[in-house]
């Protein structure tokens, strides 16, 4: 008989020793540099997860974007904006490149820049200090008067909503030149200046008359500027026939509470706007955003209403994949999964928690999938009964009411390893911070678990997604595990890609490295 003791050493010296502690103080895999930024730059928003404070991430940046060179930093907050559609890591990453690389932040800066709220990020980070400097310099002041010039009426009005800083702020900070009349005259409105009303552009002069008198159509000015004013039903109707699907999407209960819905036939045409295909996919809507507005509907909403964003939901997962083979997914359910997914913010936390993105994520997979299993997880793995049929919205809810207990991101591949099954793709959706394991000799306990499934099944593939700014993993990237961070519509097409057979190995910086970079320019 052979000997168990040597032979199980033998497997266990193919599992790559842990390289690092993680934030809850667990053995882990770390990362490089290039891979860590990139990883935080689409999971990360400055605030304070479950384990990490947002001055420590901030550290964080800081000490990675010093060992990774000009051109990948650009091309990450390229990445980041996007692909990822983050806002602070990006304007972050700009300001660094101020203090390092004025030849790369003058080529990426209108990419990355690209909204009046990207723009007052960049100012605000710049003149903070954190990067090195406090005050614009001539370089970014030039860039920012660019932007003001470049920029339409409606960019320009958008842009004026927010404070610290305010575009009027802005303004006086870098005194663009107006090329005309007409600007002139907007940016003597906007700060606060004796104006010509004749010279004002034909929106700000149509929103002005009709602050004064109520009449006619509504301004096309920024949802913002009209709600900060006292409104009846009669203008709030007006508002909610014209405005944009996200517009609708965020202010139902708004609408609600001044009496929208109480015409029927409005009624039916924003129940329309809301299901149809090509509004929601010019949206850009991210399926956790409309599950967080089917939760936070008023009960006293029309029911066709609150159905519309059932079937807004049933659009927007549509680049989910039907994978070939067998499929496991594993939300992680436990205590640390009930933070905001964006992290904490004083007084404006998400109402979406990292434990809703998981559940969503695996209700998806399972709507398109239905063969698949579900094996939700903390310390153990957790019981329930999920039916594929069930809407995505309807399952996502049993899911994410489970929460509580330690984190242990071996559980289920245990569970798979005592029954003998081994699936062809196996997927986490998890903070990543698992604690709980057994200890193991070389790597993780995961680890260890995901070697046993592999022997019976070689061709097996793991997919990791990180849904916070980690730096660390359980599972190090190779040709059969892929980490994932953060989360959008994206992720389903890395998660076919791969199922069909795409290396896993270094997969952020091969997608950062994709972004393309024009040859050096030089100042001007």
């Amino acid at each position: 008989m052979a000997n168990k003791n040597l032979f199980n050493t033998l497997r266990g010296a193919l599992i790559p020793s842990a390289t690092a502690t993680n934030d809850a103080g667990a053995v882990a895999y770390s990362l490089s540099a290039e891979a860590t930024l990139a990883r935080i730059a689409v999971t990360g928003c400055f605030t304070s997860t479950y384990y990490a404070s947002g001055e420590f991430q901030l550290d964080r940046v800081r000490e990675l974007a010093a060992k990774v060179d000009s051109d990948f930093i650009a091309r990450t907050a390229l990445y980041a904006r996007q692909r990822g559609f983050m806002k602070d890591l990006p304007a972050f990453l700009c300001a660094i490149l101020a203090s390092r690389d004025l030849d790369r932040l003058i080529e990426i800066f209108p990419q990355v820049i690209d909204n009046g709220r990207m723009l007052r990020n960049f100012v605000q980070i710049l003149r903070s200090g954190v990067t090195g400097r406090k005050s614009l310099g001539s370089a970014p002041k030039r860039l920012v008067r660019q932007w003001l010039e470049r920029a339409t009426w409606r960019q320009l009005l958008e842009a004026s909503i927010g404070t610290s800083p305010s575009l009027a702020d802005i303004v006086k900070m870098v005194h663009p030149r107006p090329v005309d009349p007409q600007r002139e005259a907007f940016y003597a409105w906007l700060i606060g200046k004796p104006w010509n009303a004749e010279a004002l552009p034909e929106v700000v002069r149509h929103f002005e008359q009709w602050k004064v008198s109520r009449e006619g159509s509504i301004p096309e000015v920024p949802f913002q500027m009209l709600t900060a004013l006292e409104l009846g039903t009669k203008e709030w109707s007006a508002i909610a026939e014209t405005t944009s699907w996200q517009t609708t999407r965020m202010n139902l209960n708004t609408f609600q509470r001044h009496g929208v819905f109480a015409d029927r036939q409005l009624s039916d045409r924003i129940a329309a706007r809301l299901s149809d295909p090509e509004k929601i996919r010019r949206a850009r809507v991210f399926p956790y955003q409309l599950q967080v507005a089917y939760l936070n509907a008023d009960k006293g909403l029309p029911t066709k209403v609150r159905e519309a964003l059932q079937d807004a939901m049933e659009v927007a997962i549509g680049n989910v994949p039907e994978i070939a083979g067998s499929v496991v997914i594993c939300p992680d359910v436990s205590g640390s999964m009930q933070s905001p997914v964006t992290g904490y913010r004083k007084g404006a936390s998400s109402a979406v928690r990292c434990i809703d993105v998981a559940a969503l994520v695996a209700a998806a997979i399972l709507r398109k999938n239905r063969t698949a299993r579900v094996l939700p997880f903390e310390v153990d793995v957790v019981k329930l009964e999920l039916n594929p049929r069930d809407s995505v919205i309807t399952n996502a809810q049993k899911l994410a009411k489970i929460g509580g207990g330690g984190t242990r991101c071996s559980a289920p591949l245990v569970k798979l390893n005592a029954e003998k099954d081994a699936p062809d793709l196996v997927i986490f959706v998890s903070d990543n911070e698992s604690w709980a394991d057994p200890k193991a000799d070389r790597g993780t306990a995961m680890m260890v678990e995901w070697e046993r499934l592999k022997n019976r099944n070689p061709k097996a593939r793991l997919v990791c997604i990180d849904l916070v700014p980690n730096t660390t993993t359980q599972a190090p990237d190779r040709k059969d595990i892929l980490n994932i961070g953060g989360f959008s519509d994206a992720v389903f097409d890395l998660i076919t890609a791969f199922a069909g057979g795409v290396d896993g190995s270094d997969h952020w910086i091969r997608e950062i490295n994709q972004q393309p970079l024009n040859e050096r320019m030089k100042i001007a």
